[in-house]
């Protein structure tokens, strides 16, 4: 009997235990069941969020054009007036203001209206803006034109408005006749007129640095002392009849 009693009472204990853990059980599985909506949901929200880089608005880095292995001629109203060789061509119509550029380097022919070559202009880096019609010239610029004239300087400008070729740095022209370097650079578009600033130079002895004498007057004028100097006379024998 009290063997009896005792499995009753053990029975019982295991009973309460197991229906105890039911009942946790229960209430963790509700919590789960009720809440996992809400975590479904924001697992979703979480996975639709995308992480991208912000939109570039400056468009002044992108070009029309990128061209390699240039040679081209370029015409201006119909007429042939250049030739371009470089190894790079880069057009930009979004810059302020629009341009090309030459940064591998710029070798140009220049032409007159009978396709003839007036001039070779050679740099390291160039730039052309075309609504200005303005070059810049950078590096090494080097020119050379048909009449033997020679221009070498870090900088030059030629504005094709104004048909003017300019430097504010320090330059050296070279013709048959003279060799003048200088701090600041003036030109027509033929170099048959220019202006040279802070400038030294040698000349053509005889010349007055265009090939002529008419501006050397101190060679070209005559000789007045000479020609006013009376020449010496030579003695003369007396006559019989002076005596």
């Amino acid at each position: 009997m009290t063997c009896y009693r005792t499995m009753n009472m053990q029975e019982t204990g295991r009973r309460r235990h197991i229906s105890k853990g039911l009942r946790k059980l229960g209430r963790t599985l509700l919590l789960v069941f009720s809440f996992s909506p809400f975590v479904v949901f924001t697992n979703s929200c979480e996975e639709t969020i995308e992480h991208t880089a912000p939109a570039i608005n400056d468009r002044d880095s992108v070009s029309m054009m990128t061209t390699y292995g240039v040679n081209t001629l370029i015409s201006d109203s119909g007429v042939i007036k250049y030739r371009i060789v470089s190894e790079k061509w880069d057009v930009n119509t979004i810059k302020n203001p629009s341009r090309w550029t030459f940064d591998k380097g710029l070798f140009l022919e220049q032409f007159d209206e009978k396709f003839h070559i007036q001039a070779y202009i050679q740099a390291d880096t160039a730039y052309y803006f075309d609504q200005k019609k303005l070059w810049e010239l950078r590096g090494r610029v080097r020119v050379k034109t048909n009449d033997g004239i020679r221009f070498s300087s870090e900088e030059l400008f030629w504005d094709q408005n104004r048909h003017e070729l300019y430097s504010h740095r320090f330059s050296r022209i070279v013709s048959p006749e003279r060799e003048i370097q200088g701090t600041y650079f003036r030109s027509d578009e033929h170099f048959s007129h220019y202006t040279v600033s802070n400038s030294k130079g040698s000349f053509v002895r005889g010349t007055d640095g265009m090939g002529t004498n008419k501006g050397d007057s101190i060679l070209s004028a005559p000789d007045s002392v000479k020609s006013m100097k009376r020449s010496p006379t030579s003695p003369k024998k007396k006559s019989p009849l002076s005596e």
